[in-house]
């Protein structure tokens, strides 16, 4: 125990066992072993509890050294499906459990006994519940993008470095080992000078659209709304129908990231990971391009140019509009995705990878790196500065469109070149709603 206490090496997490539970998938390298999960000082507490919450909930249940203390949602049904995973889990353990949850973030921020909190919350709300998570004196796992604003990226990005807290972002793709072939590749020059990049992920987000529903009894519209207007109205499908009995989980994604009131699109929601590879593999993270075109000014596709002459594009690079990214040099090519990998060359070929089945945040050790980070207290594989300048790339291309004009923007002082009306500028924020607040 004295060992465990001082930490777990990533060899060490990838060979303990974990037991598991129907409906929750294992992690790689966890499966097949007899260890039991052990006892930890390092608690969680989950604040959002929806279908990508219940991913990451699998996850982290299983690696040895962690424990689910508690649990926050504004919509009461998602508080008790979390109560009964996490207490199957443990029951099926053989372990005691002390779970408790809560409607308000803040009373699970109160707790002095949770070491991290992982926040799987709609967009809008990450800043503003990361940023006081890290000032209650917790570590944040947060899920991507990491943020609805550019000023709001800005913000957190300082008040992780103040608080000196473990930051990591759910941009899982850094931690695959395709990604990371891909990435090397261009990084050491294989292709030669990269000309063109091609990302596709899909759409810009649409105005809101959806007819007004009846609310839940159990869900805090609200507290769900936070800093947005109060005038936008519920829909199911922003917060898609479960049921415990019988059990039944989210048949969709919440529809509200598909809404420019509450949401980035595609353009945020997938470039969190594609435009993030491409951002990675250009040497371009903690910075970004110079002039961002939107559709209809003079492309189909959002354009980005880097002031190296590099051109990306929100473009497909099959006929499939595969998700992914294509690398282009004047030597040669790569495309990218998940579980998927093909060049021009076969000698640019990734090694063959092992299929695990299971949800892709359980096939990826990422959570894993998460961990690791905030027991040696370094920072993890996607850092906030790189969570923030990838964010600003897929923000800045969802306001060229707005304008519906080419932006021109200073990566290093994260200021707008020319915007001689304000326009532009303006948009990197929101008033927030009346009683509501960033910090």
């Amino acid at each position: 125990m004295k060992e465990q206490k001082k930490g777990w090496s990533r060899r060490q997490f990838l060979e303990a066992s974990a037991v598991g539970m129907a409906g929750l998938a294992v992690l790689p390298g966890l499966a097949g072993c007899s260890q039991p999960v052990v006892d930890t000082d390092l608690k969680l507490g989950f604040i959002g509890l929806g279908r990508q919450a219940m991913f990451l909930l699998n996850g982290f249940l299983q690696i040895p050294g962690v424990k689910a203390v508690a649990g926050c949602d504004v919509y009461g049904i998602k508080r008790k499906r979390f109560e009964k995973r996490v207490t199957d889990f443990y029951v099926k353990a053989g372990k005691e459990v002390k779970l408790q949850t809560y409607e308000k973030f803040e009373e699970l921020l109160k707790r002095e006994d949770i070491n991290a909190v992982v926040i799987a919350i709609p967009d809008h709300s990450h800043a503003r519940v990361a940023i006081a998570a890290l000032k209650a004196g917790k570590d944040v796992y947060l899920e991507k993008p990491m943020t609805f604003t550019i000023k709001e990226g800005q913000e957190l990005k300082k008040v992780v470095r103040e608080t000196g807290r473990i930051f990591g972002l759910g941009s899982q793709q850094r931690s695959d080992a395709l990604f990371q072939h891909a990435v090397k590749l261009v990084q050491t020059g294989a292709l030669g000078k990269i000309t063109n990049v091609k990302a596709y992920v899909g759409a810009p987000p649409k105005p809101y659209d959806l007819p007004e529903e009846k609310l839940p009894a159990d869900l805090n519209w609200d507290l769900w709304l936070g800093s947005l207007p109060g005038n936008i109205h519920y829909n199911k499908e922003l917060n898609p129908i479960i049921s415990l009995d019988p059990p039944k989980d989210e048949d969709i994604w919440g529809g509200w990231r598909w809404y420019k009131e509450m949401g980035g699109g595609f353009t945020t929601d997938w470039g969190a990971h594609m435009f993030d590879i491409a951002q990675w593999g250009l040497g371009m993270d903690k910075s970004g391009p110079v002039e961002i075109s939107p559709i209809g000014d003079g492309s189909e596709y959002i354009t980005w140019k880097y002031a190296n002459g590099v051109v990306m594009t929100s473009e497909p690079f099959d006929e499939k509009k595969t998700k992914g990214v294509k690398f282009i040099g004047e030597g040669g090519w790569i495309e990218v995705s998940r579980g998927y990998f093909n060049a021009s060359d076969p000698k640019f070929n990734a090694p063959e990878q092992p299929k695990i089945e299971g949800p892709y945040e359980t096939r990826i050790p990422h959570q894993v790196n998460f961990i690791e980070s905030v027991r040696s207290r370094k920072d993890p594989a996607v850092p906030v500065e790189i969570g923030h300048s990838s964010c600003c790339v897929c923000t800045l291309g969802n306001i060229a469109c707005d304008l519906k004009r080419t932006i021109k923007w200073d990566p290093a002082t994260e200021t707008f070149v020319d915007d001689v009306d304000g326009a532009a500028t303006k948009k990197m924020h929101y008033e927030y709603r009346a009683g509501w607040k960033l910090m």
